[in-house]
C-alpha cells in the first residue's frame, strides 16, 4: 500500500547513471519493508528539503547479475553532494516493475519516459 516511507543514508553505488547524464543516490536501506520490486514516482527528502524524484527498488539486470535488492533515485533539477547523508524517501506511485535493457542508453531513454510519468504525477496531486 503505498505512499511508503524509508530511510536510508546515501552510499557510493557503481555511479553509472552518471556516465548517461542520469546520476542516482543509492540508498542503503536496513531493517525496512521494501514495497514490490519495480520503479516509482518518489519524493526524497534531504536536510528539510524536499525534491521530486524516480527510483528503481529491486535487481538491476542490466548492469549486473547481482541479486542484492538495490534502491536507487534520481532526484530531479539537484546536483549536490549528499553521500552520508540520511535522507527520507516517500514511495507515492508504481510507475512499472524493473526490466533488463541491451545496454545504458536503452535504460536512459526509459529513464526518460519515467521522469515524464512522474513530472506529470506531482502536477496533479
Amino acid at each position: 500500500m503505498l505512499p511508503v516511507i524509508l530511510e536510508g543514508k546515501i552510499v557510493h553505488g557503481k555511479a553509472l547513471g552518471r556516465t548517461v547524464g542520469m546520476p542516482t543516490a543509492n540508498l542503503c536501506i536496513e531493517n525496512q519493508k521494501l514495497p514490490q520490486a519495480g520503479v516509482y514516482a518518489t519524493r526524497i527528502k534531504i536536510g528539510g528539503e524536499a525534491f521530486n524524484s524516480v527510483t528503481n527498488i529491486g535487481k538491476r539486470p542490466t548492469v549486473d547479475q547481482d541479486e542484492r535488492i538495490t534502491v536507487e533515485t534520481f532526484i530531479f533539477d539537484f546536483n549536490g553532494d549528499i553521500y552520508g547523508e540520511t535522507v527520507s524517501l516517500e514511495v507515492c506511485k508504481f510507475l512499472r516493475p524493473v526490466q533488463k535493457f541491451q545496454n545504458l542508453e536503452e535504460v536512459h531513454e526509459q529513464v526518460k519516459k519515467d521522469v515524464l510519468e512522474a513530472k506529470i504525477y506531482f502536477k496533479t496531486i
